[in-house]
């Protein structure tokens, strides 16, 4: 199992800053090489591609967790990423929030894929960081 903590201070109410993160049409608009859609309840799945033009791979997830506007968890189900992710937004004043994306993976080809997570692990750290880093800016521009 590998973890992976990746935190984004924004300059927004909790609340908004909810509302952008779990907007699935649009997080094209912030998430790298990701178009998002699903549902917002305890049960229903989200279902996220990632990649350019067709070439990438989907991630199927079930939410286990729904508890706006703070914290949702979900079940990884795809044939490429398996495990569990959460993310919280956690309010630090009435106009400031922390998001914090967790993955907890079930890392694929065995001993192969526990040998390359030290190599691919900051990799998908910066790609996480980038994109939490886009959302901090949708969300401070208003959108």
């Amino acid at each position: 199992m590998a973890e992976l903590v990746v935190t984004q201070d924004v300059n927004a109410p909790s609340g908004r800053v909810w509302s952008a993160l779990v907007y699935w049409d649009l997080h094209g608009e912030w998430m790298l090489l990701t178009k998002t859609s699903g549902g917002a309840a305890v049960g229903e799945s989200i279902e996220a591609f990632t990649g350019v033009g067709k070439i990438g791979f989907v991630d199927r997830m079930t939410i286990l967790v729904w508890e706006p506007p703070r914290r949702a968890v979900v079940r990884h189900t795809g044939r490429v990423v398996r495990g569990s992710g959460a993310f919280e937004v956690r309010e630090i004043s009435p106009q400031r929030s922390t998001v914090v994306w967790s993955e907890w993976i079930d890392l694929p080809l065995g001993a192969l894929g526990r040998a390359g997570w030290p190599l691919v692990r900051p990799l998908v750290r910066a790609g996480i960081s980038f994109s939490l880093g886009r959302l901090a800016r949708y969300v401070e521009a208003g959108r």
